[in-house]
């Protein structure tokens, strides 16, 4: 005999949802599981605002389900742990990224590469074993399997490390894996942005010279002098472009808009490496022409598994490394989704769900 959903989840929850592609979010009432014996149940504090989650509430990408609670950047304190829980306790600082499952069992699972398992679960906007669908962090509370919950380091911030478990991640898997990660390499950074000023501060913590490379001439005090980047190219200066030609070992693109790679080919010396970790909405122009003269490499990097999120949070703590946040209440969301469109942010909103976010029942 099936259970009712009262008894499969009896755990009230608050949050705000997206109902349809309007995008617009809104109170709303639902339940989350009960804390299952390798779950880890925490009281949200802080979540990030992801480019993913524009995209998601708008299904620009074709794939939501309504109602869908954003937030993929969520911190928070244990309030409950299960029985067979080992690695926390209630009162942990903790943190859930992009995925709450995996099927342990692959070849992905096996090398600590969940994120790329054919079964991983989104951590919203996706179907859980039990047929529900999953709610992410703009809520007042959050489950997961204890394998897939982050330690987060006492001297962390939990506002300024929120982002890290998305933006911070998506930046450092491929740092490492594509051996960007040498003192002494150059690599650039293409965008300034929620992603490209996170890369900025892991790469010149692994002793590499970066050089930015951005649309917007006006960032280049910021990028300089605030984020401790060694030069910056304007991507639609010629001369700049030019003088610049065959520098980099490795280019790590951050860019979700449209954008000529063309250019960039010629920044990387060869066998240099472009490594592409944002999502355009539509494809990019692949020019192989460049490509075969200088033996590029174009890679590609999502997220990164659960091994490597909780050493990159561990060695951001390390090294003091924190996103650029911008705190908001909840009530303030849907602005926030209006200046994120138009990138107006520097360079990540942070909702503070602690003390904003009040149920209505």
């Amino acid at each position: 005999m099936t259970k009712s959903p009262e008894v499969e989840h009896p755990n009230k929850a608050f949050g705000w949802a997206a109902r349809d592609t309007s995008g617009h979010l809104s109170p709303f009432n639902f339940s989350r599981r009960a804390t299952g014996e390798k779950d880890v149940t925490f009281k949200v504090l802080f979540c990030g605002i992801c480019h993913s989650d524009l995209h998601m509430v708008k299904n620009e990408w074709g794939s939501s389900i309504y109602p869908l609670i954003p937030g993929h950047e969520i911190v928070g304190v244990v309030t409950e742990v299960g029985s067979k829980v080992q690695k926390f306790k209630v009162g942990d600082k903790v943190g859930v990224g992009c995925m709450v499952s995996a099927c342990h069992s692959c070849d992905n699972c096996s090398n600590h590469l969940e994120n790329y398992c054919p079964k991983m679960i989104l951590t919203y906007g996706a179907k859980y074993y039990d047929g529900t669908t999953t709610y992410g962090g703009y809520s007042d509370t959050m489950i997961s399997d204890e394998h897939f919950v982050i330690r987060i380091p006492d001297n962390l911030p939990l506002d300024a490390g929120a982002p890290l478990l998305c933006a911070g991640i998506t930046v450092y898997s491929p740092l490492r894996f594509y051996g960007l990660d040498k003192p002494g390499m150059h690599v650039g950074v293409v965008g300034l942005g929620g992603l490209g000023h996170v890369a900025v501060k892991f790469a010149k913590a692994m002793g590499v010279k970066v050089t930015i490379i951005s649309t917007s001439p006006n960032k280049k005090k910021e990028a300089l002098e605030h984020l401790g980047a060694d030069s910056f190219l304007v991507s639609k200066d010629q001369d700049q472009m030019q003088a610049a030609q065959g520098t980099l070992d490795g280019i790590i693109d951050t860019v979700s808009a449209q954008h000529p790679l063309i250019p960039l080919f010629g920044l990387l010396k060869t066998q240099g490496k472009l490594v592409m970790v944002g999502a355009p909405e539509k494809p990019l122009e692949l020019p192989v022409f460049p490509l075969l003269m200088g033996k590029h490499l174009v890679g590609s990097s999502g997220i990164g598994g659960m091994k490597e999120t909780q050493e990159m949070i561990d060695f951001a703590a390390k090294h003091n490394i924190t996103s650029d946040i911008e705190v908001i209440p909840i009530d303030y969301v849907n602005t926030a989704m209006e200046r994120l469109v138009k990138a107006d942010v520097r360079y990540r909103f942070v909702i503070d769900i602690g003390n904003t976010l009040k149920s209505s029942s």
